[in-house]
Parts: C-alpha cells; structure tokens; sequence
C-alpha cells in the first residue's frame, strides 16, 4: 500500500519516479556521440525526443527547482544560451 508513496518519499518535492530519473539522468556525463540516446532508450524506455519533450517542460516546474536546483539551473541556462543563438 505504501508503495504508491516511494515516489515522493525521499522529498523529491512532489516529483514522480520518472521525473527523477530524467533529472539524474541529467546529471550524469556522457562520452562519445549517441551514449546519452542509448541510455535514454535503455534505462528510461523513452525515445530521445520525447524525452527532450519531457525535459523541456520539467525544466519549467517548480517542483524540478526544488528538487535538483544545480541541474535545473544549469539546463534552464543552457536553454536560455541556445535561444538566444537562434
């Protein structure tokens, strides 16, 4: 019955299992071209674009701040560079 409630019980501020996962994900270094679409592919089970979808939004919710605000912060950074660019 409790098991409903992992997903929030290590104070991810509200965040499900797989919003985690993509922000730790994040987190992680990749070497090489396609490592980090393998990866996505393999642990997550999403395709990369979706995944970038999913990302893009994460970024936007407060709870994702909360959460991991040095990724968060870094990724909304990046972001921003990248638009700026266009």
């Amino acid at each position: 019955m409790d098991q409903g409630n992992e997903n929030h019980a290590d104070g991810g501020g509200g965040l499900g299992r797989r919003e985690q996962d993509i922000l730790a994900l994040e987190r992680r270094g990749f070497a090489g071209p396609g490592v980090k679409e393998r990866a996505i592919r393999e642990e997550l089970g999403l395709a990369p674009v979706r995944y970038y979808q999913l990302l893009n939004a994460l970024l936007d919710d407060p709870r994702a701040l909360a959460h991991d605000p040095v990724t968060v912060n870094r990724l909304r950074r990046l972001r921003e560079t990248r638009r700026a660019e266009r």
